[in-house]
């Protein structure tokens, strides 16, 4: 099979859907087949210097600029490589593909729609004008959970016979050091971590509201530790912070690179990540992998994921995400019950079997492709 793969979030720094790409990419290419990465930048994540790997990649910058790109550069490549089928990794797809070349998109959230006031309004213009157009052109759509999946039939009840539910893994990060290697960024005393990009989903007010309202006793004996790039929408963490009086015991990190992450990760007391909306969560399966529990929302793909190795908390709401919070800080007993769950629940999930329902997933979208092509001809 000859696949091709829209790789444009891998020519920046991942996160969320860049990681997810990045990772099920490297497991794909793995199998039996060509595979065509296609960018409208150099390509600067990953390794991709295998034999049935061919990277093809533009110099545009802009947004007009990729935009352009997806509907001239990308269909012409597809057509020039012969692919058999073509993935769409994050919501996207070409308009102009031929006729012979199966698509497949990957669904992971509608934020758009359950949490569209968190998102830059250009980006959620683009969302509500592309994704349906994503979902009306692919023989096959792949959610990255069921939660994302329910969203999906609610919104497009066209889609319902088309929807696969591929789950994402545990993504690969090195080998932690211990606590004394967090001293340069600030790290003295033992913490709690929140990861994620700076904005305003994530929900960072409320949980630093939240957490004045443990008490001061225990607060002062912990830190919390946010690492994550900038992100949009206002969230000026450390106006929030001061708003909060909470300067001597939160640091912030910035964005931090993967060994760095899985440092931050192996050494925490716990996770909190109380996210309005997610369509997966992949700082979860982080953490857990790590041995680490998690605290976080009651809603969208959140319980889902974080099984029976999570605190759950409506995010809406400060007192009960307060009492999650003092839960997992005041008993270590409670805790450590959760952490020896983490890791077990995290193995339900891995990239080898993503990839290899991806590839069903593929094969489906062909004979699909396939029957179609057979039926305009006849």
């Amino acid at each position: 099979m000859r696949v091709g793969i829209d790789a444009r979030l891998l020519a920046e720094p991942v996160t969320g859907i860049g990681r997810y790409t990045a990772e099920l990419t490297r497991e794909l290419v793995k199998r039996d087949g060509r595979f065509f990465l296609y960018s409208a930048q150099p390509v600067v994540v990953g390794d991709w210097r295998q034999s049935n790997v061919t990277v093809r990649a533009a110099g545009f910058r802009r947004r007009v600029g990729k935009m352009l790109w997806s509907q001239t550069y990308l269909p012409y490549w597809a057509a020039r490589d012969h692919v058999d089928v073509f993935w769409g990794a994050t919501h996207r797809l070409p308009r102009y593909l031929p006729a012979s070349v199966a698509r497949v998109v990957t669904i992971h959230d509608l934020v758009w729609k359950y949490a569209g006031e968190t998102m830059r309004p250009l980006s959620r213009w683009v969302e509500h004008r592309l994704m349906p157009e994503a979902v009306r052109l692919a023989d096959r759509i792949v959610a990255v959970s069921e939660s994302t999946t329910k969203d999906l039939k609610a919104e497009y009840p066209e889609a319902r016979g088309r929807v696969k539910v591929v789950y994402p893994g545990v993504p690969a990060l090195p080998v932690a050091q211990g606590p004394e290697a967090l001293v340069s960024m600030g790290v003295i005393r033992p913490y709690f971590l929140f990861v994620g990009t700076l904005e305003p989903r994530k929900n960072l007010r409320r949980l630093l509201r939240a957490y004045t309202r443990v008490d001061d006793a225990i607060r002062h004996r912990y830190q919390m530790v946010i690492a994550g790039g900038k992100g949009w929408g206002g969230v000026d963490i450390h106006r929030f912070i001061r708003d909060a009086g909470l300067e001597d015991q939160v640091v912030v990190t910035g964005y931090v690179d993967d060994a760095e992450l899985a440092t931050l990760y192996a050494n925490a007391r716990f996770l909190a990540i109380p996210s309005l909306y997610e369509g997966f969560g992949l700082p979860i399966l982080e953490a857990m992998s790590h041995g680490v529990p998690v605290l976080t929302s009651n809603s969208s793909a959140l319980p889902e994921v974080a099984g029976d190795a999570g605190v759950l908390v409506d995010p809406f709401d400060e007192m009960s995400i307060a009492a999650g919070l003092s839960s997992l800080l005041v008993n270590e007993r409670y805790r450590n019950e959760l952490a020896g769950r983490a890791a077990t629940n995290a193995r339900r999930f891995s990239w080898q079997k993503a990839a290899r329902d991806m590839w069903a997933v593929f094969e489906e979208a062909v004979e699909v492709r396939e029957a179609l092509r057979r039926g305009v001809e006849s």
